[in-house]
């Protein structure tokens, strides 16, 4: 068996270089919510030395609330600040000659598109031309999922392993206590549920469907590193690679 896990990385935190030996793929902020050329830069070379796949993971243009809450801004003005981080995050990888593996958009902006139809579309719309060669990292039975289904971009499901579901497979809010999953063991069993059963209990104790490619560690969990050395060992011991 094998499984992919990614991170959002070069956000500010300056922990890549302990995340990296440990995850698959990657995400890296390009300037909506963290990120300018320097830091984009400094972590795309990270990867290179890790083996690591990149993506973009690009936001609202909301630096002051980390891109965690939804920006009410035209479509035009959404649409350039996409556009400016897309090709910003592009022009650094032809630098390091290396080409995007996924695109995985950030906070407020993928919960959004995750559940509003007309969101997704627009997103969509911004963001297509860019997937020729790349897939898009969406939520399992999400609209964003469906549209881009629609206009054939590849797609794979993603997993948030230290954050807890609500029934409607969206993620419980950041503003309650219960929303992040703080202990390794447990983080690790989020996971194993998924990979045996493709089943994920919920915070209401239901166990509902879902599918996953790749798994998310947030970089910026205060027991990251922790966690994924954890996992790094289980998977070991169950002969499940992580690539």
């Amino acid at each position: 068996m094998k499984i992919d896990i990614n991170c959002d990385v070069g956000e500010g935190v300056v922990n890549e270089h302990l995340l990296f030996p440990f995850i698959s793929s990657c995400n890296i902020a390009c300037g909506g919510h963290f990120g300018d050329k320097n830091s984009i830069d400094k972590t795309i070379q990270l990867a290179v030395d890790n083996n690591v796949k990149i993506g973009a993971h690009p936001s609202f243009p909301d630096v002051k609330n980390f891109g965690r809450k939804v920006m009410y801004i035209s479509d035009e003005v959404l649409k350039i600040s996409i556009e400016n981080q897309m090709n910003l995050f592009q022009e650094r990888l032809l630098n390091f000659n290396q080409k995007m593996h996924h695109i995985k958009p950030h906070g407020a902006l993928y919960n959004l598109i995750a559940k509003e139809k007309k969101e997704a579309e627009k997103f969509i719309e911004i963001i297509k031309k860019y997937t020729n060669n790349c897939f898009l990292y969406v939520p399992y039975n999400s609209e964003i999922e469906k549209i881009a289904l629609k206009n054939n971009i590849r797609i794979k499901y993603e997993f948030f392993a230290d954050r807890n579901y609500n029934d409607d497979l969206s993620l419980v809010s950041r503003a309650q206590k219960n929303a992040i999953i703080e202990k390794p063991e447990d983080v690790f069993k989020h996971i194993f549920n998924v990979l045996k059963n493709g089943k994920v209990l919920t915070i209401s104790g239901n166990e509902k469907i879902i599918q996953a490619d790749t798994f998310c560690v947030h970089g910026d969990h205060v027991n990251s590193v922790e966690i994924l050395q954890f996992i790094n060992n289980v998977l070991k011991d169950k002969n499940i690679k992580i690539v």
